[in-house]
């Protein structure tokens, strides 16, 4: 499994993007990246702040053939946005349910996922937004950025590439396993 990668300077939400690139095209895996969101979303409709220099990633991909339930993706895709992270900070990184990624008590990523049908087919739509450089105050809800955490400049390249990576591998161990 390849995904496509569609990068873009600016856009209201990746997620929007890839749910739009799916019901228009005829990609099966794709992978939206913007240097800038104006109105990423987090779970429930809470707006994502998103700084620009940080992640904002969106992933889509076709569920057919695929062995997972909704609990388990939802799972494995906090547990693969955790390997990249632990790539670069090698202390504890807590998954809060249902999608949220904590270090020291502080969100450092969100994962937003939807499930959209064309022609009978689902596709997942998977948003990660990571706070590399920069990360909002919010009241009662603390949050940390990569690069405070390490001290150290981090190439947003590197990180879109090896998250890429992360994704066609272990996605690839449930594709098909359904037919088996």
């Amino acid at each position: 499994m390849k995904f496509t990668i569609l990068r873009f300077k600016k856009l209201r939400s990746t997620n929007d993007t890839a749910i739009r690139m799916v019901k228009s095209s005829n990609l099966n895996y794709g992978m939206i990246i913007a240097d800038s969101q104006s109105n990423g979303r987090g779970q429930y409709g809470r707006k994502w702040i998103s700084f620009k220099g940080n992640l904002f990633v969106s992933f889509f991909y076709n569920l057919e053939n695929m062995d997972l339930n909704l609990t388990k993706i939802t799972k494995l895709n906090c547990i693969l946005v955790k390997k990249l992270i632990s790539k670069y900070y090698k202390k504890r990184i807590v998954y809060k349910k249902p999608n949220d990624l904590l270090i020291k008590g502080k969100k450092i990523c969100g994962i937003l996922q939807e499930i959209i049908n064309k022609q009978n087919q689902k596709f997942l739509i998977l948003g990660i937004g990571i706070n590399l450089i920069k990360n909002p105050i919010i009241s009662n809800y603390p949050t940390t950025n990569l690069n405070d955490l390490i001290n150290k400049k981090i190439s947003k390249r590197n990180i879109e590439i090896q998250l890429k990576k992360i994704f066609e591998k272990n996605l690839e161990i449930y594709k098909d396993k359904k037919n088996k």
